[in-house]
């Protein structure tokens, strides 16, 4: 009893008054057409501990790959990104989010087409919720795309992991991963609205 209460004591002398210990751990989800593509673009994020890909927004109980790219079920290909707040912040990510989305194309992406291919900012609380909307009006405020930002920006909601064989796909199968990267003009495109990395 003696060892907690001074444990406690301890710990109130070293936290001043209102001063809660950072989180350590934080989620964002990202829709930006194909998962595998999304998914190694926030792999290279320092600060980002793990990344999976996934369907979110439909109606459809546990769909398949194959439901949800075949389109009617209602759900958008994903990537669930979870993150060390200490190191990465939320607004950091919505940065490197829009540098690898096309915001100008609704219901597709790139090569992909269709409304589970479009791009989507699914957020977990109302500080996501701002932080998205202030990002997405700053980017329009810039001037610096032609044509209005399409990208959605809503609640998240029930989040399925795709298959086993899509989580990590750029690296169980980088050569198939950049055959595919690169025949959808995924990365011309990008230069195209952001210039060269």
């Amino acid at each position: 009893m003696k060892r907690i209460t001074l444990m406690f004591l301890l710990c109130a002398v070293l936290l001043p008054v209102g001063l809660e210990a950072a989180p350590s751990r934080a989620v964002a989800t990202f829709g930006s057409g194909c998962f595998w593509c999304t998914e190694s673009d926030f792999d290279k994020v320092k600060g980002v501990t793990a990344t999976v890909s996934g369907y979110i927004g439909g109606h459809t109980p546990n769909p398949t790959y194959e439901q949800v790219s075949a389109g009617g079920t209602g759900h958008v290909e994903v990537v669930q990104v979870t993150y060390d707040p200490r190191k990465v912040s939320y607004q950091q990510l919505l940065d490197v989010y829009w540098r690898n989305v096309d915001p100008l194309t609704p219901n597709a992406q790139f090569c992909d087409v269709g409304s589970q291919y479009r791009s989507a900012i699914f957020y977990h609380d109302d500080s996501q919720r701002k932080l998205a909307e202030a990002s997405k009006a700053k980017l329009t405020a810039s001037g610096r795309l032609n044509k209005p930002i399409v990208t959605e920006i809503v609640a998240a909601t029930k989040f399925q992991k795709a298959e086993e064989y899509h989580q990590d796909y750029h690296k169980k199968n980088p050569i198939r991963y950049k055959f595919y990267r690169f025949n959808c003009g995924r990365d011309r495109r990008l230069e195209e609205l952001w210039g060269k990395p």
